[in-house]
């Protein structure tokens, strides 16, 4: 019964270690779990903030006469095309 006993202690004694190191793990991972909690909340709020924006532009834009799609498809084009151009030779500069 002396071993048995003996066998037992030492079994706790690691199962003890390996709580103890799951305790330290966990208290990490709640860290990080907390500013994962944050960043999202700040992406939240900056969406919150686009779509204030986006609605205020759309309040602005019913004033505005629409153009033809045709017309719109060629100016918007062309705008889209220099954009195109800018973030290339950004990027190239990167």
């Amino acid at each position: 019964m002396g071993f048995r006993t003996l066998a037992i202690e030492k079994r706790s004694s690691e199962v003890w270690e390996i709580l103890g190191a799951v305790k330290t793990e966990f208290g990490n991972f709640s860290v990080i779990l907390d500013k994962t909690r944050k960043k999202l909340q700040e992406a939240t709020n900056t969406i919150d903030r686009a779509g204030v924006r986006t609605r205020a532009i759309e309040r602005q834009l019913r004033k505005v006469q629409e153009l033809p799609q045709e017309d719109a498809a060629a100016l918007l084009g062309a705008a889209l095309d220099m954009e195109s151009e800018q973030i290339q030779d950004e990027e190239e500069e990167e």
